[in-house]
């Protein structure tokens, strides 16, 4: 009887989160289904302001503000404070999904529309949902989690293609290497597949490149 209880209760519990998942997603669409563009990007919460990528993330966000681009951003530390004070400082819609974890990410003050998620899975979501491009600078686990899930989704065609750009070709060039070495040599992916990334390193290149596919 007791173990029956046990069962039932976490049952309960599960029905409970999903009420919570829903409120999330609902939270997440109502705020920010009238952005317009917007770009998404990415990049480490352990960099500080003197630190040349944060400089970096700093100032091509705010080239995207001026181009009228909206800026997504984990709504944390490192780069993705130094996107959304760039954006911000230029005028534009900076934009803030901060997760609630233990350590490290608290909400930086640059973000004009701040959300918070408990779930990843949303927080995703609306990261590739309401983003045009991907803008990945030099990061750790969560910055490689973001980039191959969006290369992952339009492999699969499960998104409609946007650019994925990585920043840094000296950070990200060994793990391209890997890839053309591994996957590709042992035809784990196709030739094809590499063209969903692009490396560039200078900001307004990066805009450019941004605004070729998207009409504003």
């Amino acid at each position: 009887m007791e173990r029956q209880f046990l069962i039932d209760d976490f049952k309960v519990g599960e029905s409970w989160r999903l009420f919570r998942i829903l409120g999330e997603f609902v939270e997440g669409v109502e705020a920010l289904h009238d952005l317009g563009p917007a770009v998404s990007i990415f990049g480490s919460a352990r960099v500080k302001p003197d630190h040349p990528s944060y400089r970096l993330a700093e100032r091509t966000a705010a080239l995207f503000a001026r181009e009228r681009f909206a800026v997504i951003t984990g709504g944390g530390g490192g780069i993705m404070e130094a996107a959304n004070k760039g954006a911000a400082e230029a005028g534009g819609v900076s934009v803030g999904l901060n997760i609630s974890l233990p350590f490290e990410q608290k909400p930086n003050p640059f973000a004009t529309v701040q959300m918070n998620f408990h779930y990843f899975f949303i927080r995703k979501v609306m990261f590739v949902k309401y983003a045009m491009a991907y803008v990945i600078m030099p990061g750790g686990f969560g910055t490689l989690d973001e980039l191959f899930e969006a290369v992952t989704l339009i492999q699969t065609h499960r998104i409609k293609p946007l650019p994925v750009i990585l920043m840094g070709a000296d950070y990200w060039g060994g793990l391209l290497d890997w890839i053309r070495a591994r996957l590709l040599a042992e035809k784990l992916i196709s030739p094809e597949d590499l063209n969903i990334l692009q490396v560039i390193d200078e900001p307004e290149e990066v805009v450019r490149a941004v605004k070729k596919i998207v009409i504003l």
